[in-house]
């Protein structure tokens, strides 16, 4: 293997990648979270958690709730977001796109509700990048995963990899001088 081809990213990381993008899109206050996708190496669908459709941002209005700087600063009120997760199984289903079969990457391991979510949409496995679930959350998971509805994957992606990706976000790629 060439130098060139250990900076080249695996399919799991380069859509990884992807899901670190859709997170920017996020209008979380709290934790922003990506979501692709895939089936057969092709994307279906990408998602970012954020308020509702039609709803004011939280980043626009600069909190969740008024004198909440974001939802984590509650233990009674809800999250006013839509997990990234949710989000992209609804665009696919917007679309007609069929989940049955396919993997999501995710920036963050699912909630519960989204894993259930997850398994009811037909998608198999999940890679995600940061753990998320603890304590009695991790027996109900780990039932699904037991069960064989799901299985899960944490993935991190190669520090050379992500080092090459931000230096093909910030210049142009066509330059064939930063590929040296």
């Amino acid at each position: 293997m060439t130098d060139k081809e250990k900076d080249r990213p695996t399919w799991d990381e380069y859509f990884m990648l992807m899901a670190k993008l859709a997170s920017t899109r996020s209008t979380c206050l709290a934790f922003p979270v990506g979501a692709v996708i895939v089936n057969h190496r092709q994307v279906l669908a990408t998602g970012y958690n954020g308020s509702p459709s039609g709803s004011i941002h939280c980043t626009a209005q600069g909190f969740c709730y008024e004198g909440l700087s974001s939802c984590d600063a509650s233990k009674i009120l809800p999250s006013r977001a839509v997990h990234a997760e949710a989000n992209a199984i609804a665009q696919a289903a917007r679309h007609g796109i069929a989940t049955n079969g396919a993997t999501i990457y995710v920036t963050l391991e699912p909630c519960i509700s989204c894993l259930k979510l997850i398994i009811s949409a037909g998608i198999k496995e999940v890679f995600y990048e940061t753990n998320f679930n603890s304590g009695d959350k991790l027996i109900v998971r780990d039932a699904f995963i037991t069960d064989k509805l799901v299985t899960l994957h944490p993935l991190k992606i190669r520090e050379n990899v992500a080092q090459k990706a931000s230096i093909f976000l910030i210049k142009p790629v066509s330059i064939g001088e930063i590929l040296n």
